[in-house]
């Protein structure tokens, strides 16, 4: 049967940093039921994945299909990208730009993703949590075969030494494809990005560790098609998100004899089979969501929390480790400024962040300041700082939009310490904070910074309970902006959670906005909770809180998720939402 081609319109979206990126549309040729967002493989474009749109024969579907940055047509040097982080919210604006500008709601969108195209995809759904009807990935490159002998930290040596550089792939069309016009049209594509950037690739790596070792945070419904006879991407990972993934509704197909380029195999109908079917079972059923908001309660970030506020065995390996690991740092904290003040002060204090943000290695002698250099590098502490900086374009963009509704220019932080941060955006005119906090030490501190800075009539400090209802439903003025920052992070509790987040309800104007913080995910948990100590003298022992369930429980509140902002690591999250009008 000959299957007649769609209408393609090409078109160009604004992503978050400015740049504009090209994508392909193919509308519905009868009325939408819901939509399809193709992510190519690295190297390649959106025009090599058009042929999708036809072999599935899913007519009253919407397809779009994008060239990522340093790809096809789109913008940048040639398979080049500042971060994956970067690419991964390019997604995210990809998203926004087709509700937005062709009226396609996120829960009537499938993302569907082959290789790097799939690493992103998981990426964007494990990072942003967007209601997606689902997902499909093929081939994930979650690992990819180098080959060479330690090629990977040799990169990775290198990249430190000299900086980003590019490598071309060693991948030959014929390892690719059994067919032959797809292996003749990749050898002939003149947009073909035969390069890679060293950052990418490095970049790819760490973030596909991460998301298939926290694949139990992902719930959307996932179908994975698997390459049987991949030369390019390793197995095993692939099998382990799948062991991992939290989605109820997952499967999993491997396609015996197919190389890497599934969706472009001699005998691809098998796996556009797979997925027509797939697509059309999810629209057949309602997209309910799962609700996440007893996950303090059970799920694997509460299992994790628990078997971390265990004492281990002193005499075991890991009980060794970890009391040899804090053992040093008592003894780095004699010389380190930084370790000396976690210890004095607890590592998740208002003081320790903000010796943290002003990241100026001190202690005693040279030795003492390396060692505190290596303490603020460390991933989290970077991570930190990205969250502040994310935090001011939260900041920027919801006065922005308060100031356009008319609403008055006031804004709330519910535990701000000394809200030095909160400084950083008094240059707005006739903006008004209101700074509380618990510590009246650290209200103290933001009252002479205020002081000194002339700032004492525009930002007030007050004593206040973050999770007193009442307390916050009766603040006056009432805010436009509310901001909790890194605060919800350090109660596993929910029900906490949700007490204040009821009391900001009731506190911010309508058509207002919430500023929250997340911690989907950490690298250094587990050194966290064995070595490191509270503001309250207890080992610090963190529940994860996975960004679905965070979102879950502000929208439970009445508040409406807009957009959202993470670091490069994955680690930490500044998500912003809208009281209705």
């Amino acid at each position: 049967m000959t299957i007649s081609p769609r209408t393609c319109t090409e078109h160009h979206f604004a992503t978050h940093d400015g740049e504009q990126l090209f994508y392909r549309h193919w509308p519905a040729t009868g009325t939408r039921r819901g939509a399809i967002m193709l992510l190519h493989r690295g190297h390649e474009h959106s025009g090599r994945v058009a042929h999708i749109v036809d072999e599935l024969e899913l007519s009253d579907f919407d397809f779009f299909a994008w060239d990522a940055r340093g790809h096809g047509k789109s913008p940048g040097a040639r398979g080049h990208s500042p971060s994956v982080g970067t690419s991964v919210r390019d997604v995210q604006t990809f998203a926004d730009h087709i509700r937005d500008q062709h009226g396609v709601a996120t829960h009537e969108l499938v993302v569907l993703g082959q290789s790097v195209g799939a690493v992103l995809a998981a990426a964007w759904v494990h990072d942003y949590a967007p209601p997606v009807r689902a997902m499909v990935l093929a081939s994930p490159a979650f690992s990819i075969k180098l080959y060479v002998p330690f090629a990977r930290p040799g990169l990775a040596l290198m990249h430190k030494l000299r900086g980003n550089f590019f490598v071309n792939s060693y991948v030959k069309s014929k390892l690719l494809t059994h067919d032959r016009a797809r292996q003749a049209s990749y050898d002939s594509d003149p947009l073909i990005a035969r390069a890679i950037s060293v950052n990418m690739l490095l970049g790819l790596h760490d973030a596909a560790r991460r998301i298939v070792d926290d694949a139990q945070a992902i719930t959307a419904p996932t179908q994975m098609l698997i390459s049987g006879a991949d030369w390019v991407v390793h197995y095993g990972p692939q099998h382990s998100f799948f062991a991992n993934l939290g989605a109820p509704i997952k499967e999993k197909h491997v396609l015996d004899g197919f190389f890497h380029d599934t969706l472009g195999e001699r005998d691809r109908a098998q796996a556009m089979t797979h997925i027509r079917r797939f697509v059309l079972e999810r629209f057949a059923q309602s997209a309910a969501a799962i609700d996440l908001r007893a996950s303090d309660q059970r799920g694997h970030s509460f299992d994790e929390a628990r078997a971390l506020a265990q004492p281990l065995p002193a005499l075991s390996p890991r009980g060794l480790f970890w009391r040899g690991y804090r053992a040093g740092l008592k003894l780095a904290s004699r010389v380190s400024d930084g370790i000396r003040l976690g210890f004095e002060t607890g590592f998740d204090s208002g003081s320790t962040l903000d010796y943290v943000y002003r990241d100026r290695p001190a202690g005693r002698g040279p030795l003492g300041r390396m060692i505190d250099r290596h303490y603020l590098n460390a991933i989290g502490w970077r991570g930190i700082r990205q969250r502040r900086a994310c935090m001011n374009q939260a900041l920027r963009f919801a006065l922005k939009q308060v100031r356009e509704a008319g609403l008055p220019l006031q804004l709330m932080d519910i535990a701000g310490g000394a809200g030095r941060y909160l400084l950083d955006v008094l240059d707005e005119p006739d903006l008004k904070i209101l700074c509380r906090d618990w510590s009246e030490s650290a209200l103290a501190r933001g009252r002479e910074s205020a002081q000194q800075m002339g700032l004492s009539e525009r930002i007030t400090h007050l004593r206040g309970d973050a999770f007193d209802e009442q307390s916050l439903a009766n603040v006056e003025p009432k805010p436009s902006v509310a901001v909790v920052s890194g605060l919800y992070e350090l109660f596993p509790e929910n029900d906490k959670l949700q007490r204040s987040l009821r009391g900001l309800f009731s506190a911010v104007n309508p058509g207002g906005w919430l500023i929250y913080t997340g911690q989907p995910w950490h690298p250094q948990v587990e050194m966290i909770a064995r070595t490191l100590t509270n503001r309250d003298g207890q080992f610090w022992v963190m529940r994860r809180r996975p960004q679905g369930e965070m979102d879950a429980l502000v929208e439970q509140a009445g508040f409406k998720k807009e957009k959202q902002w993470i670091d490069d690591f994955g680690i930490f999250t500044v998500s912003i939402a809208r009281k209705p009008a």
